[in-house]
């Protein structure tokens, strides 16, 4: 009896007659399946396995790679055309194709631009069945311009005003990544107030004065040729104003109330707003009529962006942005309209058919404009292609019936529309095959008893074979209450039993012949729990166990575990499970709950559960908590040669159960004295079976722990000594380094005295030449971590061993571990150093990597040595010390940074091995362009008078370049400290100084004074200052507070000051009682006139009597009365030149008081006086003795000295003199 299959399953009717099951043949067409072999031997068409994407942007410093892999019985070959018409390859020598495949591989990088070689290409496989084609690819180079060179202005705003910084990256080819960063090639921050567009353009939606910065620099990455170009950095300088007016906000980008957006279906959405106003604004979204997709909808740059990801039709709308801070809200609408590409809604799938049968393909596509269907055969369109009887056109179906061989062919569908194509190949290939049965031979099925068992036949052939199946040896027949038979051949038995154990054959039939296959079933039997966990109803603080008794069969393996609530046993040591049963001691209020005893095996699970509550415990008697006693009377039993079961006694655990005891052993041999931990055991236990390690004399303790802590140890059982064994481990760390360049040094971490496991441990090294046919060298060293083979090849790699001894025997073979002979210096520079100065700071080195082998170790970078060596402004050659960068790896380019501008510098480039530098390349000397110079070193503003002062200056320290000009900025500043108008005024580069005339008197003026190179304006220099006031306030300054301190040999005066700048002061001092005068022309004064007068005529009588009376022949003793009536205290201080000790301020050099002026030398001098008596005398003004004879002397004038240093010149005298500080 037969059966034919239903579409999903159907049960074989009633009937007492043996059934052969088979399949009637599908009217539906063959599916090839994926089987190797099977693939081998079919006749099959072309099919297009792997080519490149459509548009393929390739990088033009590699060769061209094209790819066109197809199969196909016998295997295709392939055809290329370029712009639609036949590329013949063997015309061109730079185009070869790979072989045994399509794939083109076009050689520009010999010769040839890869620009030559854009435009369309198609290919096209062929065999004797059909030609498939690929996409149309269109090749094109990719591209990543330079920038175009601009100026850029500095852009000055005030406090609070919106700014945008464009970029306006150059367009490549794909278009570049755009990013903003600073001269350090650190990353602007960005914020809701500072963020970059998707345009590349930097946004602020307000300045502040921290924006201030000259190095605001946009980006662009090229991935595809891995290059970043770079714009010329633009300066920003933010003003601080008093108040910045708040203001609401308007969007800076997009442009008026509403835009437009279009988007293809599948791509990534992104909306973008940006706003400026004061308080920075908050950008919200909504859709209009509709709401964002919940799983699609991302805020990027500060919510200012919003991305909707794989967008379909429905996404199309109305979206509306918001822009609010406090003094209002602004929006903008922007309609989006989603188009898409032709996307398939059914793709043709390959057809096998045989002979005489019938199929179709289908090809439907759905897009926005709905895509057009067109149709080719192998390649052709099918208007023109040679006409099929068998075949039947009907718009996006091609209908076949009663094919023949000849109508084996590889069908093509084009869905397009303008914003894309899908094109799908799939063949018609009509084969005349015998069955073939797919499924492996002899496969083992194994079921639980009582569950389906599903037993495959999977098949092939054409026509499609019928499927029967049999059971047993002996073809019985499958009886068919109790068999499902499925489309694909396989067979279910809805219910297992064990006499379903058996072998089944799968027998498949067409009119070309037959194939069976055999497979077998096990039935088990099911996993059972015979003893469940039960309902407990436990008291706090005591223990609880559940019982889980599993059953199974015997040749299945069982796994159990406990849930707790269906998830995870606490981490807690009072649960404890062993082989039956979970122990929970010390139960609380969190234990409660629900316990699944879960039992799987690899073919099925079972479970069961218990409920576990906690009560109060019953009132009773506070009992005294205490740490456990030890445990005693250990004993050692079954004495192995590797283990050793120990057992004790548990000491009384002071109201508190024991948890664990802990097991801990002594090596008597190797470490007396030291106990080491060997074992935990649950508190329920007092058993353990250890684990021994040979030639250890063995003593152990036993430790017990509750709650409330730790027992002392028990004492030590009896030493039990295992026998010595051969080493388990070999030593680690094992490492081949050389120390010199013709030396290997082998090192290793020894064993421990525990791990040698016996007596007389040594270790065997051994060493080979990893890339030679050398055979192994050995040597046995004594116990120790080093071994130095000498004589090596410098850096050579070797295999390493190092195998572990004893007077038993080997340790296991060790693993080999690669190591090096010693390093050397390496031999060669590197080669073809270039240098391309990016800007005045920074430079980018490029050289050539050293071979390999001259490294001699190894590698671990490139260093650069690079000096300055001479200033391109002032030809100053002077050395200056060198500066290093290392570039770790292989890297063979690197980036200079902090250069200065408008020099000239030195460099090379040395390879880097664990030895050191190799030697130098050549030197290669560079200059930096100019840049803008620093601030003037100083700027001081001398001779204030009336209506001008006088600026001097020095130059700047670092020019930088060639000084072109100064420039001045001057501005008045009131008496509220407002500034007025700015004025500035150019300089010649030339000047060191500079008088500013036109004026206002009595006015204080703030000065900006900087220096200009061809690169521009430099840092500026300030400076304040005031004009004088009118001429009777110039001679009448305020002095206040004078303050007078006298030493020994000198005074110090102080005094404040207040008036003009740049006047001279007076000083005016005598000796007590006398008075010091102003200094004036005395000598036109008329009582001094009379006072001399006077002199002169008391001298003239003097004189008369002193002749009278020297006529009369007597002598005055003059110069013996002086002599005797001299008056000490007019003695000069210094008898030799008859001039007085100097002054000194050694001893007090504190400053004038504020508001006093003193000239920077300090100098003290003497002010001339035509016609005082001071000038004449050192001691007091010349008097007359009793007698009337002059006792005065003349001294000469002392010529007037410079001070030196900070010290005053001339020293007072007791007598009235005038000095002034200059």
């Amino acid at each position: 009896m037969q059966l034919k299959i239903m579409p999903k399953k159907k049960r074989l009717s009633a009937g007492k007659v043996p059934l052969i099951l088979f399949l009637c043949q599908m009217i539906s067409a063959l599916e090839v399946p994926l089987d190797q072999k099977l693939l081998e031997d079919l006749v099959q068409p072309p099919t297009i396995t792997q080519q490149s994407p459509k548009d393929y942007i390739i990088d033009p410093r590699e060769n061209i790679v094209i790819q066109c892999e197809a199969k196909g019985k016998p295997p295709p070959s392939f055809s290329w055309t370029r712009n639609g018409t036949h590329f013949d390859i063997d015309k061109d020598p730079l185009v070869t194709m790979k072989p045994g495949s399509g794939t083109l591989i076009i050689n520009i990088m010999s010769e040839g631009k890869a620009e030559t070689y854009e435009g369309v290409y198609q290919c096209t496989a062929r065999n004797e069945r059909g030609a498939a084609i690929s996409n149309n690819i269109v090749i094109r180079p990719s591209r990543s311009p330079l920038w175009t060179k601009e100026k850029l202005e500095p852009m000055i705003l005030q406090n609070g005003q919106p700014l945008v910084l464009p970029c306006r990256p150059p367009i490549g080819l794909p278009p570049a990544i755009i990013f903003w960063m600073d001269n350090s090639f650190q990353r602007l921050p960005q914020s809701e107030r500072v963020s970059q567009g998707l345009n590349g353009d930097l946004y602020f939606s307000n300045v502040l004065p921290e924006d201030t910065r000259e190095d605001y620099i946009c980006y662009a990455r090229f991935n595809h040729t891995q290059t970043i170009q770079q714009k010329q950095p633009i300066s920003v300088k933010v003003i601080s104003a008093r108040s910045s007016r708040e203001r609401p906000p308007t969007f800076l980008t997009p442009e008026g109330n509403a835009s437009h957006k279009e988007e293809l279906r599948g791509n990534v959405l992104s909306l973008e707003c940006i706003a400026e106003g004061l308080p920075t604004p908050i950008i919200y979204w909504i859709k209009e009529d509709g709401t964002l997709p919940i799983n699609r909808t991302f805020y990027r740059n500060f919510k200012k962006t919003l991305q909707i990801t794989h967008v379909s039709e429905a996404d199309s709308g109305n979206y509306q942005c918001i822009a609010k801070n406090p003094l209002g809200a602004i929006h903008h609408t922007i309609s989006v309209t989603v188009k898409a590409a032709p996307y398939w809604i059914v793709a043709p799938q390959n057809l096998v058919l045989s002979p005489g049968e019938d199929g179709s393909l289908i090809c439907r596509a759905n897009g926005n404009p709905k895509p057009r269907i067109s149709w080719l055969t192998n390649g052709v369109p099918v208007e023109i292609a040679p006409d099929d009887p068998s075949r039947k056109i009907d718009g996006d179906t091609i209908i076949f019936s009663n094919v023949q061989e000849r109508s084996s062919a590889v069908y093509q569908c084009n869905a397009s529309n303008e914003y894309g194509y899908l094109l799908a190949n799939a063949f018609v290939n009509v084969l005349a095959e015998p069955p073939r049965i797919l499924t492996s031979a002899n496969t083992l099925y194994q079921v639980i008893a009582n569950s389906p068992a599903l037993l495959d036949c999977a098949f092939f052939g054409s026509p499609l074979p019928t499927i029967e199946w049999f059971k047993g040896a002996k073809g019985r027949a499958l009886h068919e209450d109790i068999y499902v038979l499925h489309e694909n051949g396989t067979l279910e038995i809805p219910v297992a039993q064990k006499d379903s154990t058996g072998t089944y054959t799968c027998v498949a039939r067409n009119k070309l012949g037959m194939a069976k296959n055999e497979v077998h079933l096990e039935i088990k039997d099911p996993t059972r729990i015979i003893k469940q966990p039960e309902y407990a109803i436990v008291q706090r603080g005591s223990t609880v166990s559940f019982e889980c008794k599993v059953k199974h069969d015997h040749t299945l393996i069982p796994t159990v575990m406990w849930l707790k609530d269906n998830g995870e046993l606490p981490n807690d040591e009072r649960f404890t499970v062993d082989k039956d049963h979970l122990a929970v001691t010390d139960v609380d209020d969190g234990d409660a709950g629900t316990y699944t005893c879960v039992a799987n095996t690899t073919l099925d699970k079972v479970s069961a559960s218990a409920v576990l509550s906690v009560v109060a415990p019953t009132p009773t008697p506070a009992p005294i908590y205490d740490v456990p006693n030890p445990p005693i009377d250990l004993e050692l039993t079954n004495q192995l040669d590797k283990s050793v079961q120990l057992s004790w006694t548990p000491g009384d655990d002071n109201n508190s159960p024991i948890t664990k005891f802990i097991i801990e052993y002594e090596d008597t041999i190797h470490e007396v004295g030291l106990w080491h931990h060997q074992a935990e055991v649950p508190g329920t236990q007092t058993t353990a079976q250890l684990m021994l390690s040979p030639y250890v004399n063995y003593s152990f303790r036993v430790t017990a722990v509750n709650n409330i802590g730790q027992s002392l140890p028990s004492k030590a059982s009896e030493q039990y000594f295992t026998k010595a064994a051969e080493p388990d481990t070999n030593p680690t760390a094992v490492e081949g380094l050389g120390s010199e360049p013709d030396n290997l040094v082998i090192t290793w971490k020894p064993l421990n005295g525990f791990e040698s496991n016996g007596p007389g441990l040594q270790y065997k090294v051994s060493w080979r030449q990893k890339d030679g046919d050398d055979e192994w060298t050995s040597v046995l060293v004594a116990n120790v971590s080093k071994y130095i083979v000498s004589g090596t090849p410098t850096f050579v790699p070797y295999l390493i061993k190092v195998q572990a001894l004893n007077n038993v025997g080997f340790a296991p073979e060790p693993a080999e571990v690669m190591g090096h002979s010693g390093e050397d210096l390496p031999m060669v520079a590197p080669g073809n150093v270039q240098v391309n100065v990016v800007n005045n700071t920074l430079a980018e080195v490029h050289w050539d990597p050293v071979p390999l082998k001259s490294i001699r170790g190894h590698l671990q970078g490139y260093r650069i040595y690079y000096w300055k060596i001479q200033s391109s402004s002032r030809r100053d050659k002077r050395h200056i010390e060198k500066k290093i960068l290392t570039f770790q790896g292989s890297k063979t380019h690197g980036m200079l940074p902090g250069l200065e501008p408008f020099s000239h510098y030195a460099l090379n480039v040395r390879v880097v091995n664990g030895k050191g530098e190799g030697p130098a390349s050549p030197d290669r000397v560079f200059h930096t362009p100019e840049g803008v110079p620093s601030a003037p070193s100083s700027l001081k503003i001398v001779n204030p008078s009336l209506d001008s002062l006088t600026l001097e200056w020095d130059p700047p320290s670092h020019p930088n370049g060639i000084l072109t000009e100064y420039t001045l900025k001057y501005q008045p500043i009131n008496s509220t400290h407002e500034l007025g108008p700015l004025l500035d005024l150019k300089i010649p580069a030339n000047k060191t100084s500079w008088i500013l005339k036109n004026l206002n008197f009595s006015t204080r003026y703030k000065f900006y004074f900087y220096a200009h190179t061809s690169a521009g304006p430099g840092s500026h220099l300030t400076e304040e200052a005031v004009t004088t006031m009118d001429a009777v306030q110039a001679v009448n300054p305020r002095i206040s507070n004078l303050t007078a301190t006298a030493a020994e040999t000198y005074a110090n005066i102080s005094w404040e000051y207040e008036g003009p700048e740049r006047v001279k002061f007076y000083v005016e001092y005598g000796v007590a009682g006398t008075m010091a005068s102003r200094q004036v022309d005395i000598a036109t004064q008329g009582w001094f006139i009379g006072l001399m007068c006077a002199v002169a005529l008391l001298i003239l009588i003097l004189l008369i009597v002193c002749f009278i009376r020297r006529n009369k022949g007597g002598k005055y003793p003059v110069k013996e009365k002086e002599d005797a009536h001299a008056d000490p205290e007019i003695q000069p201080m210094k008898e030799d030149d008859g001039t007085f000790g100097e002054y000194s301020d050694a001893e007090d050099h504190k400053p004038l008081k504020k508001g006093s002026r003193t000239p920077s030398d300090r100098t003290v001098k003497k002010e001339d006086s035509d016609d005082s008596l001071v000038d004449y005398g050192e001691g007091v003004n010349g008097q007359f003795n009793e007698d009337g004879s002059f006792i005065g002397q003349y001294s000469g004038k002392k010529e007037k000295e410079p001070a030196e240093g900070n010290e005053s010149s001339e020293a007072p005298s007791p007598v009235n003199a005038m000095n002034s500080f200059v």
